[in-house]
């Protein structure tokens, strides 16, 4: 499904995927129109994962304002990875500058929805490439509206009403310990990350769909459960969702701005081989609180 959008000047294109789509001929460093944005909304909605091309020409400052149309910023707890000057922009980096780690590295490397920990998660998240490896780097994508449509009937009537509880630390400590990319938190920055409790199944502010709202990088149990049956049941949820036929693979080129949806999508980023530089500048839009 595609459609032009003759009076904005440019083209919106749904991926023959079950999510995913691109937007051509935009330059998001020129001025756009209320009415262009509406229809870039439109279309980010309609995508869940929606691909901004060629936007070589957009600053942080211009990347910032940008979000900031969709809603308030988050600034991201790993305050050593904020970009110089401007906190609403996380570095996700592999590279080493003079012996100091200029992002995050390990960004991703569990499924997950970014700052589902929060009590108000993002709505969604912009992601702009600045430097890519020759090979891999990819980032995965799963719609889980889809997710949630296909679960057996008798597993919708078991997480029916259920929340889960979210942890950013659920993950971390694994992650210190493979890659050595991110440094132990502070009393500070878990006070700014403390567990917090959404349903399990979600339904969208705007298109009033439901989708599943759990990943195994922050769901750590379902309250009101025994372990055993909240680990089970959780277990099931994870690899449901990220079943090959909701997924959609993101194979950046150079100049991509991705903008996805966190209350509908869960993402993976692949990893790329160590000796390859990769750097991408992320903002946050702040979402509501799931209902």
């Amino acid at each position: 499904m595609g459609a032009l959008q003759p009076e904005f000047g440019f083209a919106y294109r749904h991926f023959d995927a079950p999510l995913g789509g691109e937007i051509i001929n935009l330059d998001l460093s020129a001025p756009l129109s209320d009415a262009a944005f509406d229809a870039l909304r439109k279309s980010f909605l309609d995508a869940q994962v929606l691909v901004f091309r060629n936007q070589f020409n957009l600053t942080p400052q211009q990347h910032i304002a940008f979000s900031r149309r969709f809603g308030e910023l988050q600034i991201h707890v790993l305050k050593e990875f904020h970009l110089s000057g401007h906190p609403e922009i996380l570095v996700v980096s592999n590279v080493v500058e003079n012996g100091r780690k200029i992002g995050l590295g390990d960004a991703g490397r569990y499924w997950h929805s970014d700052l589902s920990y929060k009590e108000e998660p993002s709505l969604g998240s912009l992601l702009h490439a600045q430097e890519l490896p020759a090979t891999e780097g990819d980032t995965i994508f799963a719609n889980m509206y889809l997710a949630y449509e296909t679960l057996p009937d008798p597993i919708k009537q078991r997480i029916e009403g259920r929340r889960a509880v979210h942890s950013y630390t659920l993950k971390y400590d694994d992650l210190r310990a493979r890659s050595n990319a991110r440094n132990a938190l502070t009393p500070e920055q878990l006070a700014q990350v403390a567990p917090v409790s959404h349903p399990i199944v979600r339904v969208h502010p705007e298109t009033g769909r439901k989708a599943l709202f759990v990943s195994e990088g922050f769901a750590a149990r379902i309250e009101g459960l025994p372990e055993g049956e909240s680990d089970e049941l959780l277990k099931f949820l994870f690899a449901h969702s990220t079943r090959p036929e909701f997924l959609y693979r993101h194979k950046w080129q150079p100049g991509d701005l991705l903008f996805w949806d966190n209350r509908a999508t869960i993402h993976l980023a692949v990893g790329c081989p160590p000796d390859q530089r990769r750097t991408l500048y992320r903002t946050t839009v702040k979402g509501d609180k799931p209902v």
